[in-house]
């Protein structure tokens, strides 16, 4: 097994060589990887802009009552994926948002300090620059949508708690905004203006991944500081899904000085099937085309394993939860990028598409980095 840290140079002497140029990086896996994929992991501070630590929601709340049952059996699969830095975010709303925003902080960064050992809460650049020196598994805590602040002073509130990233709307309407499947899109509400100022204020990550069209361009327009797109993919590749982004969002990235994650959920990648991971690259290709590889990152959205790998029954509730417009298909998730070794199988699609060294280290975390480094500084 590699170590937590150096793990380009811990392959040389820990990993058999398959020959002079592929690896089997893990014992109980076939599967082979590029010396320079491997060399790029290990080079490479990787962020994932989108994944948490599980979405079989019963374990998770089995360690949130008693996080000795995080083993390091547990451990081992984060260890093992080469990510340094998960962005631990989920779509929380409605009625109860603030109360259920304050229990979700309040159960992670309990899970995160009683493992200190193994976990390092990601709330600074200068975390950013040391995690993967630590060898500790970095948790950047956010949220998919910015409904439980109810006036300005919640922003605040909520950095101090350790947000670092709020999504403005998750796919319905909030009174900041709009989501993307809402049945039309104002835009950005007086009330919305006034929290991202705030946020640019404080350091806070503005996030549009989910928002509707109106209201991401907003987003781009008021706030000082450039706007994420965590987890998203191209409407051009994809035509007429709500969930994507069109090119002029895409640009307004570019112009921002910003990074889009692409995401290997499976609707979001091609709307009809064969969908593999080639089509995947294509949505990196098309961004590349656009705005350039500065402007790319990586953001899941799944955990380790994806979504069906889900308990069944969970699955279904999940799916339950979306508007038709989503387009749900058998399957969510897509072969080879559905494990937790994924960030080795990407890296080996954008070497096939004659991505630079540089441009790859920039997608693995690099370009994220660059621009949190931008917004967190205040």
């Amino acid at each position: 097994m590699l170590k937590r840290s150096g793990l380009a140079a811990t392959a040389a002497i820990a990993v058999p060589m398959i020959n002079k140029s592929r690896y089997q990086l893990f014992a109980h896996a076939a599967t082979e990887y590029t010396s320079k994929a491997v060399d790029l992991i290990g080079r490479s501070t990787v962020i994932d802009m989108l994944s948490v630590m599980t979405l079989d929601f019963n374990k998770e709340a089995k360690w949130f009552k008693d996080p000795e049952t995080f083993t390091n059996a547990d451990v081992q699969p984060y260890v093992d994926s080469g990510i340094n830095i998960f962005h631990q975010s989920v779509g929380l709303g409605g009625p109860t948002a603030y109360e259920s925003a304050l229990q979700y902080f309040a159960h992670w960064n309990g899970f995160i300090a009683n493992d200190v050992d193994h976990f390092m809460r990601i709330d600074s650049p200068s975390d950013l620059k040391r995690v993967k020196k630590s060898g500790k598994i970095g948790m950047l805590l956010g949220l998919q949508n910015s409904e439980h602040f109810r006036r300005p002073d919640d922003v605040d509130f909520f950095r101090g708690l350790g947000q670092r990233v709020s999504q403005l709307t998750y796919n319905s309407r909030n009174l900041i905004g709009n989501g993307s499947t809402e049945r039309r899109d104002e835009g950005i509400s007086d009330f919305g203006v006034a929290i991202i100022e705030r946020m640019n204020k404080v350091g806070m990550a503005v996030d549009v991944s989910h928002c509707g069209d109106r209201t991401t361009l907003d987003a781009f327009e008021i706030s000082k500081k450039p706007v994420l797109v965590t987890h998203s993919n191209c409407r051009a590749l994809v035509p007429g899904h709500p969930r994507l982004k069109t090119d002029e969002a895409i640009k307004k990235v570019g112009e921002a000085g910003s990074v889009m994650g692409i995401t290997g959920v499976r609707m979001f990648v091609k709307g009809d099937e064969p969908t593999t991971v080639e089509h995947v690259l294509d949505h990196f290709d098309h961004v590349r085309k656009l705005i350039g590889p500065e402007h790319l990152g990586v953001g899941s959205d799944i955990d380790l394993y994806g979504y069906d790998a889900m308990p069944p029954e969970l699955n279904k509730q999940l799916r339950a939860g979306y508007k038709g417009s989503y387009a749900f298909r058998e399957k969510i998730d897509i072969e080879g990028l559905n494990h937790p070794k994924r960030m080795f199988d990407l890296t080996e699609g954008l070497i096939r598409r004659n991505y630079s060294e540089a441009d790859i280290q920039g997608i693995l975390g690099g370009n994220f980095e660059r621009v949190l480094t931008q917004i967190w500084t205040v």
